[in-house]
């Protein structure tokens, strides 16, 4: 199967880039299913409904989200409406939407698709990340019940996301860090076969602070007094990801290579594809 994660859409930029881009990538490289993480597509601070179902119409099979998630109040209602929009699993119980969903992939596929938020410097009130992970994929295992198994896993400290990845190796076909909005060069197979990067980075204007225009933040280190609200940066956006060749006998991942394509990176693309 030939899979494509996309990081963190931030905001205006960020989002039309995979609008504009990613179905030529999917024709071009024959994709079976995509994900992006949209939590940051409206402003830099969560998603509408509308950009939800752009989102898909450009062609992902699935949307995760994060800690933004509710910073838009429609997405409230229309998490609720929508089973390919994936908010993070371990939320209380009783959080509108779903933290997972099953999902046919091009090709047939049946692939499970979770997002999970780390709670190391981010929010250490969550429920637990690794257990969490347990019932999900107890109830849905690879090989089983799913052909390949996809993580979006939300967290801030790269040795949560690290350690987290190792837990669920041989169990998940891919665990993707998101959140810092950063593309780190650690992307690889871990040795029970699942496929790992710290964090896909985002799809947004890198000449920027994470996405976000620079001189409000730079004032706030600089004179810790607030001028202005955070803004997203308008200038032209990379994309940036991960593509994973996932076995169809055993759901692991086979190949990885990152994906960024845009005027602020180094180019990568798959050579395999």
């Amino acid at each position: 199967m030939r899979f494509l994660f996309l990081g963190d859409m931030v905001g205006r930029s960020g989002r039309t880039a995979v609008y504009d881009k990613l179905p030529g990538l999917i024709s071009d490289w024959k994709l079976d299913f995509v994900v992006v993480n949209g939590e940051n597509s409206a402003g830099g601070f969560g998603i509408t409904e509308e950009i939800f179902q752009r989102t898909l119409e450009a062609g992902a099979d699935a949307v995760t989200t994060g800690n933004h998630v509710w910073d838009q109040r429609e997405a409230l209602a229309f998490a609720t409406r929508h089973d390919r929009f994936i908010r993070p699993a371990n939320y209380p119980k009783g959080t509108p939407g779903n933290g997972s969903g099953l999902f046919e992939a091009k090709n047939g596929a049946r692939v499970l698709v979770t997002n999970i938020m780390g709670r190391v410097f981010m929010s250490p009130d969550l429920d637990d990340p690794f257990a969490c992970a347990d019932d999900i994929l107890s109830a849905c295992p690879l090989g089983e019940q799913a052909d390949a198994v996809i993580v979006d896993f939300h967290a801030e400290a790269t040795s949560e996301k690290q350690c987290f990845a190792h837990y669920l190796d041989g169990r998940a076909s891919l665990v993707v860090g998101t959140h810092t909005h950063v593309p780190t060069a650690d992307h690889q197979i871990l040795v029970g076969g699942t496929a790992y990067q710290s964090d896909a980075g985002m799809c947004g204007d890198y000449d920027s602070s994470l996405g976000m225009e620079k001189e409000e933040p730079i004032n706030r280190f600089v004179s810790k007094v607030p001028r202005g609200r955070f803004e997203a940066a308008q200038g032209p956006a990379t994309l940036a990801g991960l593509a994973v060749e996932i076995s169809d006998r055993t759901g692991l991942a086979e190949k990885i290579a990152p994906v960024r394509i845009g005027p602020r990176l180094t180019g990568a693309v798959p050579d395999f594809w």
